[in-house]
């Protein structure tokens, strides 16, 4: 899948504030000419969403707000058709691009209104709407929940 570049490329602005994502790979735009930095203020200039939901770990739904995947892969002029995520304890798995076309997923940086911090899952949780799509409800779409989520490399 292709995204169209809303920017021109290498014309991602570098991070003022902390890093909480690196993207690379097939990537038109970015910060250094090879990743793409974003600290918390630029992925909140994205746009963000809120998705209601419970998570594989439990019943009860939260609301989570961050940007769209779909948006943030837009936003870097993404070429692929899957993203290998990357947490900070080392979880790394592959996700189709797919999954962030057909449903609102979302890189989360809050839970019920607080910032995500790394106790709590953070600073970055990717959420599928779960409550929203019954298929989302599997061990297949769980093991994509990543928390602590670092770096997204675009395939």
């Amino acid at each position: 899948m292709l995204f169209g570049s809303q920017t021109r490329a290498n014309s991602l602005p570098p991070p003022n504030g902390e890093v909480l994502l690196k993207v690379s790979g097939r990537i038109e735009n970015t910060s250094d000419g090879e990743h793409a930095y974003f600290d918390r203020a630029m992925l909140e200039s994205i746009g963000l969403w809120n998705v209601n939901t419970s998570t594989p770990w439990s019943n009860a739904p939260n609301r989570f707000e961050g940007v769209l995947a779909r948006d943030l892969l837009r936003a870097v002029g993404a070429k692929g058709d899957r993203v290998t995520a990357k947490a900070l304890n080392d979880y790394v798995i592959d996700i189709p691009i797919a999954d962030f076309l057909k449903y609102p997923v979302i890189l989360a940086i809050k839970k019920d209104d607080n910032y995500l911090k790394i106790r709590d899952k953070g600073p970055i949780q990717i959420v599928y709407p779960r409550d929203s799509y019954a298929e989302l409800n599997s061990p297949r779409y769980s093991q994509k929940w990543v928390w602590h989520l670092s770096e997204l490399i675009v395939k």
